[in-house]
């Protein structure tokens, strides 16, 4: 009464105000069934728009939204960058690899463009300082330009080296182009980026949030780190640059993780991933073409792929890779990854090879950096357990390495960590490695990497705490969007 008195219209508007939230509750839901998502997802969608009354609203707008089909840059531009990025064809295709490894080039071709490398001269760092120390190095070497992508850029002893540097290569007349998350390096301080840009260093958030863009954005992260030095060498893995890769901290040593230094004709790939990364932030098309150079023939069984994947996709593409690579395995499948939250296409996959013999083993970090994520990963760990998935958590440190190998010959890494984000969520970037030579390399580093592990067994896994266990039922239901 009171309040209609001191607002005669109250009643009105918020009449005025249900019908409008309802129409728009109802226009949303017609957007979720014209995606022809997965039911469960839609129904769910939903259920959550009708049950949480504005909540909901803000909740799909944040999480919920699809943008596949968006495009990054425009076709003139895109047109461009294909004419520059010509990539030569591998000769003797079929000389010397197996049956698998074809079907899963066959099928990066269809998803990112046609593309294989050959003659690459690769090394894999299992360290931050490794890769690190090496990174700088070759950025001392630059002539002409360096490009730099990365999730995290910290403002710590590690960031503030590479960022010296790069300061005194700028003013050298060195090009430094440099892309960062706007979320993931959230702490990178305005004078930080004051200082960069006055010494010469061309350098942008990806997907700044702003008033009227966060809620449109904040789910869209780019979690790839890529380095191109003029255009000889890439690196590309799951390092990003801080201190807790490189020296750790107070209360734990440096993260495991591993990383990737390419020489030969698969760096042009990377220098095209960050080129429409480039254009899409800034609009600015980069003209520079890649260069090739020939290696020894050592290096000639090193067939690459180089993998992107987005929101934008049309189809979720290291998802698909990760899927086709699973149901090819006949006698191994190794997996290393900071957070395990499969689909249940990827579930299944790792469940039926396990069953019918191949010797699926799993490997996790102890306690990674998330609580959340530690317990949505521990509701997984049963069903795999009784599929016959060997699952061992690495002890030291943080493991951060994401990495896929697959019998003898093929292997994945990059920055995909297996879970639903990066699968859906997230702009990623993996290289495929169809070798012999480099599978067992990585093979070794693997088991070298077990010695420091214990295995989950299902008796003691069972006798986890009630509460823990119902814990990870609940956080299970959000795993899609953690």
């Amino acid at each position: 009464m009171i309040l209609a008195e001191l607002f005669p219209y109250a009643n009105v508007l918020y009449d005025i105000f249900t019908v409008l939230y309802v129409l728009t509750v109802l226009a949303v839901i017609i957007v979720v069934l014209s995606e022809n998502r997965n039911p469960v997802k839609s129904m769910a969608w939903m259920l959550v728009l009708v049950l949480l009354p504005i909540v909901g609203l803000v909740i799909y707008l944040v999480f919920g939204r699809s943008l596949k089909g968006m495009r990054l840059i425009s076709r003139s531009h895109l047109r461009e960058l294909r004419r520059m990025n010509e990539f030569p064809e591998a000769v003797n295709l079929e000389d010397g690899l197996a049956d698998s490894s074809r079907q899963l080039i066959s099928l990066v071709n269809k998803l990112t463009g046609r593309h294989l490398f050959q003659g690459n001269d690769i090394k894999v760092f299992t360290t931050g300082e490794e890769k690190f120390e090496s990174l700088l190095r070759d950025i001392k070497d630059a002539k002409e330009y360096i490009y730099l992508q990365y999730f995290i850029i910290e403002n710590d002893d590690t960031g503030r080296r590479l960022i010296d540097l790069l300061e005194s290569k700028a003013r050298d007349g060195v090009r430094v182009k440099v892309l960062y998350d706007y979320v993931g390096s959230f702490y990178m301080r305005p004078r930080v980026l004051k200082r960069m840009r006055a010494a010469g260093i061309d350098i942008h958030p990806f997907m700044e949030l702003t008033f009227t863009r966060f809620f449109f954005r904040l789910n869209w992260r780019n979690h790839r780190k890529v380095a191109v030095i003029d255009g000889r060498v890439g690196y590309v893995g799951g390092m990003n640059i801080a201190d807790r890769y490189v020296i750790g901290s107070r209360k734990e040593k440096a993260w495991r993780d591993t990383h990737l230094r390419i020489e030969g004709e698969a760096v042009a790939a990377l220098q095209y991933s960050f080129a429409i990364d480039w254009d899409f932030t800034t609009r600015e098309l980069l003209t520079q073409p890649p260069k090739y150079f020939n290696h020894s023939p050592e290096h000639l069984d090193h067939f690459v792929q180089m993998v992107s994947s987005g929101p934008t996709s049309r189809w979720n593409n290291i998802s698909f890779v990760f899927l086709k690579a699973i149901t090819l395995a006949k006698h191994n499948l190794y997996i290393q990854t900071p957070y395990f939250l499969p689909s249940d296409p990827l579930l299944k996959a790792m469940q039926s090879a396990a069953l019918a013999g191949v010797d699926v083993r799993l490997m996790i970090p102890r306690k990674p950096d998330s609580a959340m994520l530690r317990f949505a990963t521990g509701s997984y760990i049963k069903e795999c357990l009784q599929a016959g998935v060997k699952i061992y958590f690495y002890e030291p440190t943080m493991m951060h390495a994401k990495v896929v190998i697959v019998d003898d010959e093929f292997v994945t890494t990059g920055s995909t960590n297996f879970d639903f984000r990066s699968f859906e969520h997230n702009f990623e970037f993996n290289a495929l490695i169809y070798s012999k030579d480099f599978n067992r390399k990585m093979t070794a580093i693997f088991e070298n990497d077990l010695t420091c592990c214990s295995r989950v067994s299902m008796g003691k896994w069972k006798q986890r705490p009630l509460i823990q266990k119902a814990f990870e039922s609940v956080v299970r239901l959000i795993a899609p969007i953690l």
